[in-house]
């Protein structure tokens, strides 16, 4: 014999319940979109500053092959016996650094490049 049977007692549980999923729902799509902001925080704060190191290893590029000819030069006159070595161990030591500095600032736009691939969702293992 068929049995309709409705809960006559339960309608508070159930308006609870519902206000419950409309709640958690909400706190989802707070969450989603503060993921979303986030994320295109991200991503613009890597590539402003991606656009400023390209400036500043251009700029370092350009230190080092001055500080290079530099270099050249002072070890030319060295030899000719204008300059003292020690004139030739200064630029030497100028060079050393500009290159340091390079290698550094390259280094930066690695990470920098490492980090744009992570703000983009690269290599994500959720």
């Amino acid at each position: 014999m068929p049995r309709i049977s409705l809960p006559i007692f339960d309608g508070g549980s159930n308006k609870a319940n519902l206000k419950v999923a409309e709640v958690d729902r909400d706190i989802m799509v707070a969450q989603y979109e503060k993921a979303i902001q986030t994320a295109f925080r991200e991503v613009a704060d890597v590539l402003a500053q991606r656009g400023t190191i390209d400036d500043q290893l251009a700029a370092q590029k350009s230190l080092t092959d001055a500080t290079s000819e530099s270099y050249t030069l002072s070890l030319a006159r060295y030899e000719k016996g204008v300059d003292s070595y020690l004139t030739v161990l200064d630029s030497q030591r100028s060079l050393y650094g500009a290159q340091q500095d390079l290698i550094s600032v390259r280094l930066d736009r690695l990470v920098n490049l490492a980090n744009l691939y992570k703000a983009l969702g690269g290599g994500a293992d959720k």
